[in-house]
């Protein structure tokens, strides 16, 4: 059974942002958006459902750079996700108004040790990957620019060589010359002598 397909703006609709919202995301958000056999986007009920989790991210507060370290590790949005719903839980509850205010605090602060504690995970895999991605992409410049030096060394010594043999040639041939035109004059003296 084929998957329904939706057209950027039918997508736009359900979603309530426009168009050029979606094609926003997908780019800073590095998505991965399938297209048809002409190139053109079509989203899934799944691509929506993730673009309204973004739009939700955005309405909270989260920046593109947070909503994609969210977007791009699963787990992490799926735990988030859970704890997030543990809170409602926890607030829905009937209490008084004094312990609605002191579970109000400690659910503010419980709130920001798991704010922090998330965005320190997030924040070191980040770190990991870019580590890796950078060390990865230092190897591949400095390989790149050995290679080019040692090529432009041996052109050098090439040339120089080349420089070198030339002139050894143009010697070689110079004494050559002055031999044969020595050995002319020789010749013409000799019978003028006799």
């Amino acid at each position: 059974m084929e998957k329904a397909r939706y057209m950027i703006s039918d997508a736009a609709n359900i979603v309530n942002v426009e168009s050029h919202v979606l094609r926003y995301w997908e780019d800073e958000l590095e998505l991965n958006v399938p297209r048809n056999e002409m190139g053109h986007r079509y989203y899934t009920k799944e691509n929506i459902s993730e673009f309204q989790k973004i739009k939700e991210l955005k309405e909270q507060g989260y920046q593109l750079k947070a909503i994609r370290m969210i977007v791009h590790s699963k787990t992490l949005t799926e735990e988030t996700e859970e704890k997030l719903r543990e809170e409602k839980e926890k607030l829905r509850l009937p209490e008084k108004r004094e312990v609605e205010t002191t579970q109000s605090i400690l659910n503010n602060t419980d709130k920001m040790e798991q704010f922090t504690e998330l965005m320190t995970e997030i924040v070191g895999k980040a770190i990991a990957a870019n580590n890796k991605e950078l060390s990865k992409n230092i190897s591949e410049d400095v390989g790149e620019q050995v290679i080019k030096e040692m090529n432009y060394l041996m052109r050098e010594r090439e040339e120089a060589e080349e420089e070198r043999f030339r002139k050894l040639d143009d010697a070689i041939r110079g004494n050559l010359k002055k031999k044969q035109s020595g050995k002319a004059i020789w010749l013409k003296k000799k019978p003028s002598q006799a």
